[in-house]
C-alpha cells in the first residue's frame, strides 16, 4: 500500500504539469484556430510538422529513457555511469542528425512539400534536437525521483510558450505558422540552458561494455517506440500525402488537429501516470506482492480515464468553445480519439511484463502490428472517409496491439487482472456516453450540463461504493467514516 500511495503522489505531482500544462496549452488552440483562418491551412502545416518532429524524436532518444531506468537500478551499475553513457549515444545521433538536415536542407523541404519554407524545418530540426538531448536529463530527475524539479521545469516551458505566443498573435495580429514555430526554438534553448547545473553534477564516465548492453536492451523499445509514435501520429503524416485534393488537405487536416486537441486528456492522464509509474514498477519487480500491484495499478488506472472520458464528453457543450467555430465541424472524432487513448494507456500497463524480463522483443512485435493496421486503414480510408478514418485507425491500431500484449502476456507472465470488474465499469461508461449522447441538441447548454454532471455523480457514486471509499483517501479520509 505504501508503494500505491506513493504512486498516487508523485503521479499527482506529475499529472499537474502534465494537465495543467497541457491545459493552459489549450489557450493556444483557440488562438491559432482563430488567428490563423482555416482555408489558410496553416494549423494543418503545424500538425504536420509536429508530426515529423515527435518521430524524429524518438528516433534520436533510441529507447534511453526506459533502459536508463533500467540500468540505472541494477545495483551493478553506477547511475551516473548509465546516464553519461546514454547521454553521449544521444548527443552524437542528435549533432548527426542536425547536420544531416542542414547539410541537405533543400532536397528534404521538396520531398516534404516545403520548398517555399524550408525554414519551417531547420526551426523545428534545432528543437527536436534540443528536446532530444533534453530527455534524459528529465528522465534522471525522475529516476531520482525529483518530481518538483521535473515539473517546474515543464511548466517554466510551457508559460514562456504561451505569453510569447499571446504577444505574437494576439498583441501584435501575427497569423502566420512561422511564428509557432519560431516561439517553440526560443523557448526549447532557453530550458536547455536551465539543464547546465544537472548536468554539472554528473560524474562522467564513458562505458563501452556498458552501452553494448544497453543497445541490445533498447533497440527493440526504439521499434516499439517507432511503431508507438507512429500510431499518434502517423495518421497526420500520410494524410497530405494520400488525400486526393493537396490545397484542401492541410485545411481537413487543421480541422482534424484542432479537434484532436479536446481528446488529448487520454493522453495527459497517461502521460502522468507513465511518469510516476515506470520507475516505480523497475524498483517494485523484486517485491513479491508485484503482480497484485501491477493488477491494482490498470482498474484504478482504467477508472480514472473513463471518468475523465465522460467528464469530456459531458462537458462538450462547454469544451467545444476551445477552438474556433470554424473548425468545430469536426468535433464528432473527439470520443473515437478518446477511445483510442485509454486503449494506448492499457496497452502500456500491459507492457511491463516483457519489459521485466529483458524481452523487449515482444512489445516491437505488438506495436508494429498496431501500426501496420493503423497505416492500413489510413492509406485505405482517408480518400473516402477524409479525417474520420484518422480517428478510427488510431482505435484499430491501438486496439490491436493492447490485444496481442494481453493475451500473449497471460501465457508469458500471468497476471490476474480484475476483468470482471473492468468490464462492468467500461459498460457502464458506455451507456452513460450513450445517454449523454442521446440528448437533444435543442436543449439549452445549461440543461445538457446539468443532466450529464447528474450522470457523473452517478458514476463517481458508483466508484466510491465500489472500489474508493472516501474514508480510505490520504489527508482527508479521516473525515469519513
Amino acid at each position: 500500500m505504501a508503494k500505491l500511495n506513493s504512486l498516487v503522489k508523485d503521479t499527482v505531482i506529475y499529472g499537474l504539469s502534465s494537465i495543467v500544462g497541457r491545459f493552459l496549452n489549450y489557450l493556444l488552440v483557440p488562438l491559432y484556430t482563430h488567428y490563423m483562418p482555416k482555408e489558410s491551412g496553416d494549423y494543418g502545416v503545424s500538425t504536420n510538422i509536429y508530426a515529423y518532429t515527435a518521430l524524429i524524436l524518438v528516433l534520436l532518444t533510441f529507447g534511453m529513457e526506459t533502459t536508463l531506468f533500467r540500468f540505472a537500478n541494477d545495483e551493478h551499475e553506477r547511475p551516473d555511469t548509465v546516464f553519461s553513457t546514454a547521454f553521449t549515444l544521444v548527443g552524437s545521433l542528435t549533432a548527426l542528425f542536425l547536420v544531416l538536415v542542414f547539410g541537405f536542407i533543400t532536397p528534404i523541404a521538396g520531398s516534404l512539400g516545403y520548398a517555399s519554407h524550408p525554414e519551417y524545418l531547420l526551426m523545428m530540426a534545432a528543437v527536436v534536437a534540443m528536446d532530444a538531448l533534453q530527455a534524459l536529463p528529465f528522465s534522471f530527475l525522475r529516476f531520482q525521483r525529483r518530481p518538483i524539479r521535473f515539473a517546474a521545469l515543464k511548466l517554466l516551458f510551457i508559460v514562456l510558450n504561451i505569453s510569447l505566443n499571446l504577444i505574437y498573435f494576439a498583441v501584435l495580429g501575427k497569423t502566420s505558422v512561422f511564428y509557432v514555430f519560431f516561439i517553440n526554438l526560443l523557448c526549447t534553448g532557453f530550458i536547455s540552458l536551465l539543464f547546465i547545473p544537472e548536468l554539472i553534477k554528473i560524474h562522467w564516465s564513458f562505458d563501452k561494455a556498458l552501452l553494448h548492453r544497453m543497445l541490445s536492451y533498447s533497440w527493440p523499445i526504439l521499434v516499439l517506440g517507432i511503431a508507438g509514435i507512429l500510431n499518434q501520429v502517423a495518421d497526420k503524416i500520410v494524410f497530405p500525402l494520400v488525400y486526393p485534393d493537396a490545397e484542401q488537405a492541410n485545411v481537413e487536416l487543421g480541422v482534424y488537429g484542432g479537434c484532436v486537441k479536446i481528446a488529448m486528456i487520454m493522453a495527459m492522464i497517461t502521460q502522468a501516470f507513465r511518469y510516476a509509474y515506470e520507475p516505480i514498477v523497475f524498483a517494485k519487480a523484486k517485491d513479491a506482492d508485484k503482480n497484485e500491484y501491477y493488477a491494482a495499478a490498470m482498474k484504478y488506472f482504467l477508472i480514472f480515464t473513463l471518468l475523465a472520458f465522460l467528464c469530456v464528453i459531458g462537458y462538450m457543450p462547454v469544451l467545444k468553445y476551445i477552438i474556433g467555430p470554424d473548425y468545430r465541424e469536426g468535433l464528432g472524432v473527439v470520443p473515437i480519439v478518446m477511445a483510442a487513448e485509454i486503449m494506448m494507456g492499457v496497452y502500456f500497463n500491459l507492457s511491463f511484463w516483457y519489459k521485466l524480463i529483458d524481452k523487449t522483443i515482444y512489445g516491437a512485435w505488438f506495436s508494429l502490428a498496431g501500426c501496420a493496421v493503423l497505416l492500413a486503414v489510413n492509406f485505405i480510408f482517408i480518400p473516402q472517409f477524409s479525417y474520420w478514418a484518422c480517428a478510427w485507425g488510431g482505435v484499430a491500431g491501438y486496439g490491436t496491439a493492447m490485444l496481442l500484449s494481453y493475451f500473449v502476456g497471460q501465457r508469458k507472465n500471468p497476471i490476474n487482472y480484475p476483468m470482471g470488474e473492468i468490464a462492468i465499469y467500461v459498460a457502464l461508461t458506455a451507456l452513460l456516453f450513450f445517454a449523454m449522447k442521446a440528448l437533444p441538441e435543442t436543449l439549452p447548454v445549461w440543461a445538457q450540463i446539468v443532466i450529464n454532471t447528474i450522470l457523473i455523480i452517478f458514476f463517481v457514486t458508483y466508484i466510491i461504493k465500489k472500489d474508493l471509499p472516501l474514508k480510505s483517501l490520504p489527508i482527508i479520509g479521516k473525515y469519513f467514516r
